[in-house]
């Protein structure tokens, strides 16, 4: 006897088959591997920014040389946390790495030097600092006093006042409201020209200057251009007062939970993150100016040396004894260079 077989089982069946095989090849799939060591970034800048990139560039270097093993996740735009806050998070181990400058004079009096307004002339003064004996002596402070290890340094070019009416000379200012940020040396030369510095987060600036809040700020091109201050500030006032650079660090205590290879690995990405974000810093240099007039903004030069004559000693007075040795110290060495 011969027995037909309905058509309709034998869909049903295979049907039934196939998906069984679906689901089994789906729970085959290998796993994505877990890395053994993550390095959580925050980053005060958004993506577009050249230090989002250099860091951006670090992760895929050194997630592929250590074979998976570390992995960097970003945070861009304070997402994570803001400036002081990032360092705290780090010391409590709870993130791992960031970028950061004069916001350590909150741990050692030394970092003052990374944005002291009017004393660094141009880059090779910075660099002279950076790479010479005191620049030496605050990486180590950084590690013994603020808990985090310097893995290079980015330079941020000079800083420029913003506002909605031209400023050429230190009596322009007559009370403008300025947003600094929270470094204690702003303050100081800000109020000896005749201003009023308010101290606030850089992810809170925009609105504020929309809102009126506050009426000015100051950065270098990059920042000026990547915030989006061309919206809601008309004037770009020439003044050049801090030559400034960050750096990007990681927290010492989960750097030294790395072993020996993993260690130099992350060193070496290290110097070749401020080399890529070098490069990158150049040539946005050469276009940001262009971009910002583009959109509107005004480039008012100033009387740099009455700005610098103004507040001088209004700077040198706040710092301590051994801060204006060093000052000193400086001062000698770029006059002996000049």
């Amino acid at each position: 006897m011969i027995y037909k077989v309905d058509n309709r089982y034998s869909k049903y069946s295979r049907a039934i088959l196939f998906g069984l095989l679906f689901f089994m090849l789906l729970n085959c799939k290998p796993k994505a591997q877990e890395p053994e060591f993550l390095f959580r970034t925050a980053l005060l800048v958004n993506e577009d920014h050249t230090w989002y990139k250099a860091f951006q560039y670090f992760g895929e270097i050194i997630e592929a040389r250590s074979k998976g093993r570390i992995k960097v996740q970003l945070y861009p735009s304070e997402q994570l946390a803001k400036e002081i806050e990032a360092i705290r998070m780090i010391q409590a181990e709870v993130i791992e790495m960031t970028t950061t400058g004069s916001t350590l004079t909150n741990w050692f009096e030394t970092a003052v030097f990374c944005e002291l307004p009017f004393l660094m002339r141009n880059a090779d003064d910075m660099d002279a600092y950076i790479n010479g004996p005191i620049g030496k002596l605050m990486e180590e402070e950084m590690i013994a006093k603020a808990g985090v290890r310097a893995l290079g340094h980015f330079e941020r070019g000079p800083r420029h006042l913003t506002s909605n009416r031209p400023i050429k000379h230190p009596d322009d200012l007559n009370g403008l409201i300025i947003r600094v940020p929270n470094v204690p040396s702003f303050v100081t030369a800000w109020s000896a020209l005749g201003a009023k510095p308010t101290p606030m987060s850089f992810s809170e600036v925009f609105t504020s200057l929309q809102q009126g809040t506050i009426e000015a700020q100051e950065n270098p091109f990059a920042m000026i251009n990547n915030a989006g201050f061309a919206e809601v500030q008309q004037y770009l006032n020439l003044t050049g007062h801090v030559m400034s650079w960050v750096y990007p660090v990681v927290g010492e205590k989960q750097f030294q939970k790395l072993p020996p290879d993993l260690q130099e690995l992350f060193l070496e990405a290290g110097k070749e993150m401020q080399a890529y974000e070098h490069r990158l810093f150049l040539e946005n240099e050469k276009s940001v100016q262009g971009e910002l007039k583009a959109k509107g903004m005004q480039f008012i030069p100033v009387d740099k040396e009455a700005f610098a004559k103004k507040c001088e000693q209004a700077i040198y007075d706040s710092l301590s004894p051994e801060m204006q040795q060093i000052f000193n110290q400086l001062k000698k060495a770029q006059n002996e260079g000049s």
